[in-house]
């Protein structure tokens, strides 16, 4: 019997003593290390809902990685475990998921209908057709319904806030059902595009989850590689330097949780019994690449255009750009392709947007009278993202290509 591809690595020994989902950011582990003041302060807005009354709707504010979703849903197994009466009913929905007016309701809708037949179809019925039938079930029985909007900002930037104004004002159309919302949202200010009579009845109470330090970081991880890891296979000496690592970008959990899973991936892989410093910075290097090649893949033909071409550039050696000099190559490349070129401005903007998301650095310098340029280089690995840019059908025809020699003016 031929022998599978997989033989050889079956035998190596599993540094995860439980299931490596244990690393996740969407396991809800029995205790979340310094959040406990905020889960009591939920508690408390929420504890009416177990006593059949309506609680206040809640906006909780964080960055990425700061346990908002985390909170959220341990509450709703708290709540799960306290409701005797079954009287409540927590629904969470992520909003960059189901990023409609109509997906929303007609995702509600449906947790309320058992009969397959009857239930909400996915299109073909009017936005208010959806939301009468949402009341018209709701309203079935007495009940609590407390509704998770996560990432909230998103629909409201896409849709607008009609989707929240008809869920808050729901109440006033139900008789005997009392619904509740918890908005969760990664940007700050995104209340300023709401309608006042939809702000103030969304933010009755506000919270702001802060980012981690190293040393929550620490603690959290400390606790979760014990449940994953036997005793020893992670060093405190590594997880303080993850947590040092995540602590510099925002406090993000989710970071440290990933860096610390690849981290034992990469060393299980090699066969170590033990996590060590040297893979937790090929697990930092793995994550950056593969949040790179994400974002490259994200952009729009005009910027791949942009990109390619600084790329291209530096294999020639020519690292350091001027606007002119990534403008000509840029046209270079949209004649190679048959795309249409934009105006010098519109390239200078989209090389601006590349900055912002550390794909390019483009800093302005001054040479005096002479006036200001931008110097442009990339920030990427050259051959990673190249690769990448290569395989867009419209870039299929540079797969290969050379510039030109070109002197740099620099």
């Amino acid at each position: 019997m031929e022998e599978s591809i997989f033989q050889p690595y079956l035998g190596n020994r599993a540094i995860f003593k439980m299931d490596r989902e244990i690393l996740r950011p969407s396991y809800i582990p029995e205790r979340l290390p310094h959040r406990e003041a905020h889960i009591g302060q939920l508690a408390q807005v929420l504890v009416p809902a177990l006593k059949g009354e309506r609680p206040s709707n809640v906006l909780i504010f964080g960055k990425t990685g700061t346990g908002k979703t985390a909170v959220v849903k341990y509450i709703e197994n708290e709540i799960k475990k306290a409701d005797a009466a079954r009287l409540v009913h927590y629904l969470y929905l992520n909003c960059e998921i189901v990023d409609t007016p109509y997906g929303v309701l007609q995702g509600i809708g449906n947790k309320f209908i058992e009969n397959f037949n009857q239930r909400i179809p996915f299109t073909g019925l009017s936005t208010d057709r959806v939301y009468s039938l949402l009341v018209e079930k709701l309203d079935e029985e007495r009940r609590i319904v407390v509704i998770v909007l996560d990432e909230i900002d998103k629909i409201v930037l896409k849709s607008g806030d009609d989707i929240l104004y008809q869920l808050l004002k729901i109440n006033d159309d139900l008789s005997r059902a009392r619904v509740s919302l918890i908005g969760i949202s990664n940007d700050l200010k995104f209340t300023e595009y709401l309608d006042p009579r939809v702000r103030s009845r969304l933010s009755d109470e506000k919270m702001v989850f802060p980012p981690y330090n190293a040393e929550e970081l620490f603690d959290i991880l400390l606790e979760r590689s014990k449940l994953a890891f036997d005793n020893g296979t992670a060093p405190d000496a590594v997880l303080s330097l993850i947590a040092a690592l995540a602590a510099q970008e925002h406090g993000d959990a989710r970071r440290a949780l990933d860096l610390l899973r690849v981290s034992a991936e990469l060393a299980e892989r090699q066969g170590d019994d033990h996590i060590g410093e040297e893979h937790v910075m090929r697990a930092k290097n793995k994550i950056e690449l593969d949040t790179v090649i994400e974002a490259v893949k994200s952009l729009p033909t005009q910027s791949k255009l942009i990109l390619l071409g600084i790329l291209l550039n530096e294999e020639l050696g020519n690292s350091k750009l001027t606007t002119g000099e990534v403008y000509t190559t840029y046209r270079e490349l949209c004649r190679k392709t048959g795309v249409a070129p934009l105006t010098q401005r519109r390239v200078t903007d989209l090389i601006s947007e590349l900055d912002m998301l550390g794909l390019v650095h483009a800093r302005v310098k001054s040479f005096g009278r002479a006036g200001r340029t931008k110097e442009i280089q990339a920030s990427v690995p050259l051959l990673d993202v190249k690769k990448i840019l290569e395989k867009d059908e419209v870039l299929a025809e540079l797969r290969g290509y050379r510039l030109r020699v070109q002197t740099t003016l620099m």
